[in-house]
C-alpha cells in the first residue's frame, strides 16, 4: 500500500536523526541549515508484538512485518513558500504525502545554533504552519479562478465550488488551516485534487534532550498548551535514540531505554501513531513459511484485503476462514479454536477487523 508520512520542521530540529532512527536508509544529517538537497526516503517496519505472540504459538521460518515508508523533507525557513532556504520545490515534495510528522525542537544546544536565535517551538511551529498556508492559499484562489470561469457557462458543480473554496480561502488568509476549515461534511471534496498541506492530519514529535526523554520539558508543556487536547503529540529524545538504534545487541539496547526510564523506543510509538493517523491496520496471515502483517486501510471488506496480498486473491475471492487474534493466543492453535466454536468463515461484505488470522479461499 503505497502511503507515506512526510517529515517535516524548520532546519536543525533534529528530523533527520530520528528519520535514521526508524529507516532502513541512512541519510546524512549536519550542524549547517539547508546543507540537504533532497528528500529521503525509507521504508519502516511497523513494530508488532502480536507477530512474535503468533509465532510462539506456530513457529514459521520467518516473521514478515508490515511497513510504512517516511519521507525526511529537507528543513523549511521563513519564506520557503517564497523560495527561501529549500524553497518551493520541497514544499511540492511535502504535498505527495499522506499524512505529516512536524518535528519541534525542544532543546538547547550551543553547538547548533537555532536558525531563529533563539529555542521557541511554537514559534517553530507557527512559522511552518504559515509557509504551508500561504502554499495552499496560492493553490486554492488559482483553483477559484479556473472555477469562476466554468460559472459563467451555467455549470451549478462550478457555483458550489466557488463557495466552498471561498470558505477555504477566507479561513487560510485568517491564518487557520484546511483540516478546521468550518466547511459542511463532504465539501472537502473540492480539494481533494489540490493535495492541500494544510488539510493533511498531523503528528506533533517534541525532539528533546536525553534528561527529557521520560518526562518532557518546559518546552514540550509549552506545546501540548499551545495544541490543546485534540492533537497528537510524542516526545522522543533523538540523539539518545539514535545511539540506542546503533547498538547491535538486543540486550544493550534495553538497558539503554531503562536508564532513560524508558520501556520502548520512543519512534516506535511515532511509527504506530503514524500507521493509526493514515487510517491503517493490520491483519495476518500465519503458516510454517512465515507469520506476517499486511497493511489495509480501516473498513476494508475481506475481498478487498485478500487484493492487498495478490489481485488473484480478490478477483476469485470464495471465503475468509477468519480466527480472532485474541482466541488464537488464548487457545494456543487453530484446530483449538475450532473445537471451542470460535472459527469463523466470513463472505465478501465481511469487515476485516485490526489483528484478524485470516485464510483466503479463491477460486481464479
Amino acid at each position: 500500500m503505497a502511503l507515506n508520512c512526510g517529515i517535516i520542521g524548520l532546519t536543525n530540529t533534529g528530523k533527520t536523526t530520528i528519520f535514521n532512527c526508524m529507516s532502513n536508509t541512512k541519510a546524512e544529517s549536519s550542524n549547517y541549515a539547508f546543507s540537504a538537497t533532497k528528500s529521503n526516503k525509507g521504508m519502516v517496519e511497523v513494530p508488532d508484538q502480536r507477530l512474535y505472540e503468533i509465532d510462539k504459538r506456530l513457529k514459521a521460518d520467518k516473521i514478515v512485518h508490515t511497513t510504512v515508508e517516511f519521507v525526511d523533507l529537507p528543513g523549511l525557513a521563513k519564506g520557503a513558500s517564497e523560495g527561501e532556504g529549500v524553497g518551493n520545490k520541497f514544499l511540492a515534495d511535502v504535498q505527495q504525502t499522506d499524512a505529516l510528522i512536524h518535528v519541534l525542537r525542544c532543546f538547547d544546544d550551543d553547538e547548533l545554533p537555532h536558525i531563529e536565535g533563539s529555542v521557541d517551538p511554537v514559534r517553530d511551529m507557527e512559522i511552518v504552519d504559515f509557509e504551508l498556508q500561504v502554499r495552499d492559499l496560492d493553490l486554492v484562489v488559482r483553483k477559484l479562478q479556473r472555477l469562476e470561469k466554468l460559472a459563467k457557462t451555467g455549470s451549478k458543480e462550478a457555483k458550489k465550488g466557488i463557495e466552498v473554496l471561498t470558505i477555504y480561502k477566507n479561513h487560510l488568509e485568517n491564518f487557520g488551516n484546511a483540516s478546521t476549515a468550518p466547511v459542511e461534511e463532504g465539501d472537502e471534496s473540492f480539494i481533494h485534487d489540490l493535495l492541500l498541506l494544510t488539510a493533511k492530519p498531523v503528528i506533533y514529535v517534541c525532539n528533546v534532550d536525553d534528561q527529557s526523554a521520560e518526562n518532557g520539558n518546559a518546552y514540550v508543556e509549552k506545546v501540548k498548551a499551545h495544541l490543546g487536547e485534540n492533537h497528537k503529540v510524542l516526545v522522543i529524545a533523538g540523539k539518545l535514540e539514535a545511539e540506542i538504534a546503533d547498538l547491535e545487541d538486543p540486550d544493550d539496547r534495553m538497558v539503554f531505554l531503562e536508564d532513560a526510564g524508558l520501556k520502548e523506543p520512543g519512534v516506535n510509538k511515532l511509527i504506530r501513531a503514524a500507521y493509526d493517523v493514515l487510517n491503517l491496520q493490520s491483519f495476518f496471515t500465519i503458516g510454517k513459511t512465515e507469520n506476517r502483517a499486511w497493511t489495509i486501510h480501516k473498513g476494508m471488506t475481506a475481498p478487498m484485503a485478500a487484493g492487498v496480498i495478490h489481485s488473484d486473491l480478490e478477483r476469485g475471492f470464495i471465503r475468509a476462514e477468519v480466527i480472532k487474534y485474541d482466541d488464537f493466543i488464548e487457545l494456543g492453535s487453530e484446530q483449538a479454536v475450532k473445537d471451542a466454536g470460535k472459527f469463523h468463515v466470513e463472505g465478501k461484505n465481511y469487515i476485516v477487523q485490526d489483528g484478524d488470522i485470516m485464510h483466503i479461499r479463491f477460486n481464479v
